[in-house]
């Protein structure tokens, strides 16, 4: 690989040119046994990249979790306080990489800054991991000179967004449990104990109740065409997720959930925390407004709150203020929006919405757990029922059998 590069010589005249090298330390050595003192060396971009990246980008787009760079944001921060080099940080965190995927990213990222490109460049490049707001961060960092304050801020954004995500998944994962298990105790009951019960019914030559008749039926429906139950009910499942992923089923699909009881007022909630403290750590980092709250939009998944952001900017762009914008919707609660409103007038909008955005998750992370503690007697007592309407059913004529012999 060629390296170009711009040294002194003994007598302290410039000199320019380029070497063959398999790597810049290399090359390095290689300048220095000729008796020249370096002062810039880079290598050719073209095959650099070509031999650094080819294993990154053979894995295409790697999804890595909001967790990882969280980590990495702080442990980086860690480095770059101590004055640790940006390349032999990062360096030293790709050799502690757990997963190949995100080993090669951060070897990617390192190449990057040993051709020249800034922090926030290299991860421009891979903004799909990394995201618009702490590629901002990165670069308002650079620029400021104070880049471990921002990486410290990022790292709280992104540990208190995977602290969210946990919850929620940690919340809803007895629920889904308990659902899944009444689904396969109900399959098995109708698939396999109700055909038992058919030949005795047989036997007894009498009349059925409707329950029994009607759970005999759904039975035989079951057992006589599983074969077009079975790929009918994925294909709908599969239409389902199809459907949620078009522009017009999310959209449908927010719109739904946020009506929703108790519910829909918990999205509200999580929604407003999560633009409340990207926006307010973009400003309070000296981000100009527009593009922090386009940068927030670019960060924000539900389609609504985008299209609020959208009329945010818009009204921003033309002298007004945001709080203006966020009263004309019921996305953000009135609360939150009055506050806004006095952080405007007194220039403190970046703390006010970082302290509402803790507000709002701590009360959030409460009203979860309430909702998870709810949803699981309910799913017990239905499955109960269930459970009793089939046995019911099935001994009902047993029992009429037993009364009439008796009489």
């Amino acid at each position: 690989m060629k390296f170009s590069y711009e040294a002194y010589t003994k007598s302290g005249a410039p000199k320019t040119g380029t070497i063959d090298a398999g790597d810049q330390a290399e090359a390095e050595d290689k300048l220095r046994r000729k008796d020249l003192l370096v002062t810039r060396i880079s290598g050719d971009r073209e095959s650099s990249s070509k031999a650094r990246y080819s294993k990154a980008k053979g894995k295409g787009k790697a999804k890595v979790s909001v967790k990882i760079v969280s980590e990495f944001a702080r442990e980086l921060s860690v480095l770059v306080t101590t004055g640790t080099p940006l390349v032999d940080a990062i360096q030293s965190l790709e050799t502690q990489a757990k997963s190949e995927s995100w080993q090669s990213i951060l070897e990617e990222l390192r190449g990057r800054l040993e051709e020249g490109d800034s922090l926030s460049d290299a991860m421009q490049a891979r903004h799909e991991v990394f995201g618009p707001v702490f590629c901002s961060l990165a670069a308002a960092g650079e620029s400021g000179g104070n880049l471990d304050v921002m990486l410290i801020r990022v790292g709280k954004l992104l540990r208190q967004e995977a602290k969210i995500r946990s919850n929620i998944a940690g919340a809803m994962m007895y629920p889904i449990l308990l659902t899944a298990i009444s689904a396969v105790v109900l399959t098995v009951m109708i698939g396999l104990v109700l055909p038992r019960f058919a030949g005795l019914f047989e036997s007894l030559d009498t009349d059925l109740p409707p329950t029994t008749k009607f759970l005999m039926m759904i039975s035989t429906i079951m057992r006589s065409y599983w074969w077009a139950i079975i790929p009918g009910f994925i294909s709908i499942i599969a239409g389902f997720v199809y459907w949620l992923r078009s522009n017009h089923g999310q959209q449908t699909a927010e719109v739904a959930l946020l009506k929703v009881p108790v519910l829909g007022k918990t999205i509200c909630s999580i929604q407003t925390a999560r633009i409340f403290r990207v926006l307010g750590l973009l400003i309070e980092s000296k981000v100009p407004i527009l593009e922090s709250i386009e940068l927030t939009r670019r960060s924000v998944s539900n389609s609504l709150y985008k299209d609020l952001l959208t009329k945010a900017e818009n009204a921003v762009t033309i002298g007004e203020p945001v709080s203006i914008a966020f009263a004309t919707d019921d996305l953000i609660i009135p609360s939150a929006v009055e506050a806004i409103k006095n952080a405007e007038q007194s220039g403190r909008m970046g703390p006010v919405m970082i302290q509402l955005a803790d507000y709002l998750d701590e009360e959030n992370e409460t009203v979860i757990k309430s909702i998870s503690s709810l949803i699981e007697p309910l799913i017990m007592i239905g499955l109960g029922i269930m459970v009793g309407f089939i046995a019911v059913s099935m001994f009902l004529p047993l029992f009429d059998l037993t009364a009439s012999a008796g009489q």
